[in-house]
């Protein structure tokens, strides 16, 4: 959190840190679990920047949110003999032990959350929530407009047709394409049953995090006001 931010309400400050949903947070607080320098907190207390905040049977629990650039090649999941899986690709640079939320190809590349928090789980993945995830993709020949607009109206991939997406040309060979959902390498599917080969999809944002700056194997925490947006946008 920034020194703007301040003060700012116990709950939101918990939910910010880390420590727990807002509302597992008034429950906290309504347990007697929770001190601001070492006095029991009240619903409503605002926390100032050089407070310090306390959870009873927390103080070594710190749940922590990464953004990770997954490269071309790693696995995310369930990896095989020889393959090298995202735990293997940061081991010993991230102290606590963390996990990927969803799924990318091991041919595909970008944006994946880690994080040792289960309790987000289902809501970023379950399809009933319809979070945005944005990509872009390079094909083999160059995109038309009847093209781009098949893949925003929803595509036929073996009996299913996919949900409305938004789509633009990023170049000539190269779409911009934010969908809501996440069938089996359905972006490679979709192209193909318009006639393009995918040669290469990089996805640059999940819900309000991006990928940004950062570089193939490069990862950055996700804290502050992003954290908040995005417990915000999963309910939390």
């Amino acid at each position: 959190m920034t020194h703007d931010e301040f003060p700012i309400r116990i709950n939101k400050y918990l939910a910010v840190r880390g420590d727990a949903t807002r509302r597992g947070a008034d429950t906290l607080i309504e347990e007697r679990k929770v001190t601001i320098n070492g006095r029991l907190a009240k619903l409503g207390d605002l926390v100032n920047e050089k407070d310090t905040v306390v959870v009873k049977g927390l103080e070594s629990k710190k749940y922590l949110y990464y953004v990770y650039y997954k490269p071309r090649g790693i696995i995310s999941h369930s990896p095989q003999n020889g393959e090298k899986s995202i735990e293997d690709a940061i081991r010993g640079q991230i102290r606590q032990e963390v996990f990927p939320i969803g799924r990318l190809d091991k041919d595909s590349h970008g944006i994946i959350i880690l994080t040792n928090d289960g309790r987000i789980t289902e809501r970023l993945l379950s399809p009933k929530k319809q979070h945005e995830k944005e990509y872009v993709v390079t094909v083999d020949k160059p995109i038309t407009g009847r093209f781009l607009r098949e893949m925003e109206h929803g595509v036929d991939i073996e009996g299913y047709k996919t949900k409305p997406a938004r789509a633009k040309e990023a170049g000539e060979c190269k779409l911009d394409i934010v969908i809501t959902e996440g069938k089996k390498h359905q972006l490679r599917r979709m192209c193909a049953a318009l006639g393009y080969t995918v040669k290469d999809i990089k996805r640059t944002r999940i819900m309000n995090i991006a990928l940004g700056i950062l570089k193939p194997g490069q990862f950055r925490e996700i804290k502050g006001k992003e954290l908040e947006t995005l417990f915000s946008l999963i309910g939390m």
